[in-house]
């Protein structure tokens, strides 16, 4: 990867680490300025049961972190995840990329033992 990731959420008793790209943070920062007229403030991260491996990356906006979830800003961008998805996504990187052939976020998640080929579900 060519962009430097910045840190998400510091090490410690109940934290974990999420790293943001320099290409990821612009993207979220375009897509919260375009949703202006809405009350979405945060990006949410998180992961579901399904897909072709058993999970799915959840990418959202929300207002506002609810009391349980684990919350940080970084460059300006306020990142929310849930404490169960937490666990899933410790150490992982977030990328967005741009291409011909596909456009969106990715994830290179650690603890994922298995991927799917079209990279939106992953196992543990």
């Amino acid at each position: 990867m060519a962009d430097h990731p910045a840190p998400f959420f510091e090490r410690g008793a109940l934290n974990m680490v999420i790293d943001l790209t320099e290409r990821a943070i612009r993207e979220v920062r375009k897509i919260l300025l375009e949703q202006t007229g809405s009350k979405a403030r945060c990006l949410r991260l998180g992961v579901r049961g399904g897909g072709c491996a058993g999970f799915t990356y959840i990418v959202d906006l929300c207002s506002r972190p609810t009391a349980e979830d684990r919350t940080v800003e970084t460059h300006g961008v306020k990142i929310v995840c849930d404490p169960v998805s937490a666990l899933y996504l410790d150490g992982t990187v977030v990328d967005f990329i741009d291409e011909p052939t596909r456009r969106g976020f990715v994830f290179q998640n650690p603890n994922a033992r298995e991927t799917c080929p079209c990279g939106t579900s992953f196992g543990i």
